[in-house]
């Protein structure tokens, strides 16, 4: 403030001089407030600071504290239990390693001795076997099942030449001795031998009479492992079966394998053919039926016509022959059928409550009325009745049977015995096929009325009521 007293004030211009020295005045006190908020400012931060410090230094006398109590406790003392502690953990390693090579080993053993058990294990269980049954493969194929008998025979009478004394079935020591007597060493060889040779024949004789050819390979098998026991049970006496004699009863196994199935498909096939056969004389007896009926038919017309004729009636006359043409047109018709035997109805059938939706069987009958035959199917060997999809009959009804099977037959069920003419497919998938062979059908009912299945179900009780 001494240096505006010294100013010169001018005379002229004192109220402008006295404006600026006033802006000044406010200026120099802005300043002034500004510092002392500095000021303020920097005594909160120092006020701060001195806080911490003391925060600080609680926390450095307590960590002191610490460490003189840490101090009490020598450091010898220390080293001393880690060492301890150490030697402990290292103990307990090496017993943890040695556990675990003692389990390794025990494991590896027990591994052994399950694939050495399941190597002498043979699969016999059948419903196993079955899921593995495949189109059986003939190893000697013959004719017939007579053929197969006869060369069993054959082969079984080599065997029993084979298992008679010095026929070879057995293989033995040469030098065995007894208290030093070859004697009754040889004795003892031929018992053991006998014993032996017994009891692989009888598990190759009980192999032989339960076999089924689909348990073929499993026999084979078992027979092996019998002979490889034995073996191993002879090996002080070096006493085995021979190998020529145990290929002679494998061959056996094989031989009456093949004469099974060939048996069995003879037996089917004579089966299918005396159903054949009795389908074809209930469509003859039919015929002949029929033929009656229309005979006793003409011979009654006939009978009325010479009466009319007698009595002069034209109009009588007239509608007897024309009835007369009729039955001898029915007669032509049915002589017609009992010359071609391959007229016939070729039918589509369904059993929903049987067998699903997606199941259909075709084929075909000769019987005069088609019905018949569905009937028979319709028997108490199926809880429902068949329905019927289509009739349509066919001069060659054989042959649209056989070729709606050759269409279908991708979708056959039976893939082995083609008697079985069942096909997944809904009736209308086979009605595209009908359609196409037969140009047109007359009539076709895609949906089943399954009436009694139906009804059934409407019995059962609801799951609710249960």
């Amino acid at each position: 403030m001494q240096q505006f007293s010294e100013r010169a004030i001018p005379f002229f211009g004192a109220r402008a001089f006295a404006r600026k020295l006033l802006e000044e005045a406010n200026l120099l006190s802005a300043r002034v407030h500004s510092a002392e908020a500095e000021m303020n400012g920097a005594s909160a931060s120092l006020a701060q600071l001195r806080a911490e410090v003391g925060q600080l230094t609680a926390e450095r006398d307590l960590a002191r504290q610490q460490l003189v109590m840490i101090g009490a406790v020598p450091l010898l003392d220390l080293d001393a239990r880690r060492r301890e502690l150490q030697t402990s953990v290292d103990a307990l390693n090496e017993k943890v390693v040695s556990e675990q090579a003692e389990i390794a080993a025990e494991r590896a053993a027990i591994q052994k001795e399950v694939a050495e058990a399941r190597r002498t294990i043979v699969e016999t269980r059948e419903t196993a076997l079955l899921q593995e049954v495949g189109i059986y493969e003939y190893r000697h194929p013959l004719t017939d099942a007579l053929a197969y008998e006869e060369a069993l025979d054959r082969l079984q009478n080599v065997i029993k030449a084979a298992a008679k004394k010095d026929g070879g079935a057995v293989l033995t020591a040469t030098d065995w001795t007894v208290n030093g007597s070859k004697a009754e060493g040889s004795k003892m060889l031929r018992e053991i031998s006998k014993l032996m040779l017994r009891a692989f024949n009888a598990e190759a004789d009980n192999l032989v009479r339960s076999l089924k050819p689909y348990k073929l390979d499993s026999a084979i098998e078992r027979l092996k492992k019998v002979e490889d026991t034995i073996r191993k049970l002879g090996v002080t006496m070096n006493v085995r079966i021979a190998d020529t004699y145990v290929q002679l009863r494998i061959d056996e196994l094989k031989l009456t394998a093949d004469f099974l199935q060939k048996q069995a498909e003879e037996k089917e096939a004579e089966r299918q053919e005396r159903e054949k056969l009795r389908e074809e004389k209930k469509a003859q007896q039919e015929i002949e039926r029929e033929r009656a009926k229309l005979a006793k038919e003409m011979q009654h017309y006939q009978n009325a016509l010479e009466a009319v004729t007698a009595n002069g009636d034209v109009e009588g006359m007239q509608r007897l022959q024309e009835q007369i043409v009729e039955v001898n047109k029915a007669i032509e018709s049915v002589d017609a059928r009992a010359a071609n035997t391959r007229a016939g109805y070729v039918y589509v059938i369904s059993n929903l409550g049987s067998f699903g939706e997606r199941m259909v069987k075709v084929g075909m009958t000769r019987r005069l009325d088609p019905m018949e035959r569905i009937r028979e199917l319709s028997d108490a060997s199926v809880p429902f009745n068949f329905d019927v999809h289509a009739l349509f009959f066919s001069d060659d009804a054989v042959g649209i049977e056989g070729a709606m099977h050759d269409r279908l037959s991708e979708f056959r069920v039976n893939g082995v015995n083609l008697r079985r003419e069942f096909f997944r497919a809904t009736p209308l998938e086979v009605k595209a096929h009908l359609g196409q062979l037969t140009g047109q059908l007359l009539e076709f009912r895609e949906l089943a009325e399954a009436i009694e299945y139906r009804q059934s179900l409407q019995m059962r009780p609801s799951t609710s009521e249960r």
